[in-house]
């Protein structure tokens, strides 16, 4: 027999926004500051594996679609409000036992509005974080792109695991 859980409360999703919007503040913060303090594509190295590398990124994750001729900066800007309000949607459905899924949503709106207003505001997203190995380089990312990422691998943990309250038999 399946339990009907109670639904999220708006304090509990008040909080759950809380986080989003600090990755939001977080991201743009530091985004200004590589702005205000890196030159374009002049690494700084602050480990032998990391380096401080101003980037603009008018295209998505890797660079996709970054040779279009201006009409992806408006596709992104929809596709990152509608999963924007999918995700509010989402976040306010969740039933109250839910572990990981909570904070992953979190950090996925936050990401995403992060790099939403990047694109808004600027027609692409600042990426500042350049991590390499032996000459390979990661692409550059950023705070909104590491919550995304952060996000998705807790959606994959929460997919996991076994329902809250479920019997193991």
């Amino acid at each position: 027999m399946d339990t009907i859980h109670p639904r999220m409360t708006i304090p509990r999703y008040a909080a759950w926004l809380l986080l989003a919007a600090v990755i939001v503040v977080l991201d743009l913060w530091t985004k200004y500051l590589a702005s205000a303090s890196l030159e374009l594509y002049r690494p700084v190295a602050l480990t032998s594996w990391l380096n401080l590398t101003l980037a603009h990124n008018t295209g998505a994750a890797f660079s996709f679609l970054a040779d279009g001729q201006g009409w992806q900066r408006w596709f992104f800007v929809i596709a990152a409000t509608l999963i924007s309000l999918v995700l509010l949607g989402w976040l306010w459905r969740l039933p109250l036992n839910a572990r990981a899924l909570p904070v992953a949503l979190a950090l996925l709106l936050g990401g995403a509005i992060g790099n939403l207003v990047d694109r808004i505001r600027l027609g692409y997203v600042v990426d500042f974080i350049d991590v390499h190995y032996a000459g390979w380089h990661w692409p550059a990312f950023n705070i909104a792109d590491s919550a995304i990422v952060i996000g998705v691998i807790l959606m994959l943990i929460e997919s996991l695991l076994p329902p809250r309250g479920s019997v193991q038999r």
